[in-house]
């Protein structure tokens, strides 16, 4: 099964409105980060619902935005969930990003970057379509120091890269990005119940479940394109 196939049936039962909330808790304080300045354009990598770019547009004032995502049926609910003409959603590969060199000023992935077939390929991609100062913003919950997000793989057929927090930064430079910054995004939303409630269904211990949250987080790793 290709990333297409694996996230239209995720859209067709309703799933992304789902990833939305969930994502929400960390991708709201990244984006509150982002430097967009009012008509700005940006691209958001793996859009799923659109809800990113409707808050740029809601929020910052952001010009001109694009959703990419390659499961067409993502692409329909988003273009649903708004009447904002300056939102336009496109099907793409993150290995051939189908935008001009230099017409992008900020790149925003929340939890899609890890799905990139080709990772530096694709960073190199982004290096391309930026303007010289333009940022690139890469939120991931999947990842080696996140021991807890190590299973997911077993429960989706498509091949995931799990990179570190060293490896994405090493690879933003491998691809002409320099790094501006990295950390990691606590989600202090997700409820953790007392410790009597423990073993859950799905955690052993609150340690973990904190550790998980509270702790790892969202690992957001920040380029920015040369001037």
């Amino acid at each position: 099964m290709n990333v297409a196939t694996e996230f239209d049936s995720w859209a067709a039962e309703g799933r992304d409105r789902g990833m939305e909330e969930r994502h929400w808790h960390t991708a709201k304080h990244v984006l509150a980060r982002i430097p967009v300045e009012a008509g700005e354009t940006v691209l958001d990598l793996g859009t799923g619902s659109g809800y990113a770019l409707r808050a740029l547009r809601e929020t910052r004032s952001a010009g001109r935005c694009y959703g990419l995502d390659g499961a067409p049926e993502m692409l329909r609910n988003a273009r649903d969930y708004t009447d904002d003409d300056a939102i336009g959603f496109v099907r793409g590969d993150f290995d051939a990003l189908p935008f001009a060199t230099d017409s992008v000023d900020h790149v925003f992935s929340m939890e899609a970057f890890y799905y990139a077939q080709n990772p530096i390929q694709t960073l190199r991609e982004i290096r391309r379509v930026l303007r010289p100062g333009g940022t690139f913003y890469c939120a991931v919950n999947y990842y080696e120091e996140n021991v807890h997000s190590h299973v997911w793989q077993e429960n989706i057929s498509i091949e995931m890269t799990r990179w570190s927090a060293p490896e994405y930064r090493d690879a933003f430079r491998e691809a002409g990005l320099f790094v501006a910054g990295q950390q990691n995004v606590p989600d202090t939303e997700t409820e953790i119940p007392d410790e009597s409630a423990f073993p859950t269904e799905e955690w052993e211990a609150r340690a973990a479940m904190v550790e998980r949250y509270r702790e790892l987080g969202t690992l957001l790793t920040v380029g920015v394109a040369p001037a």
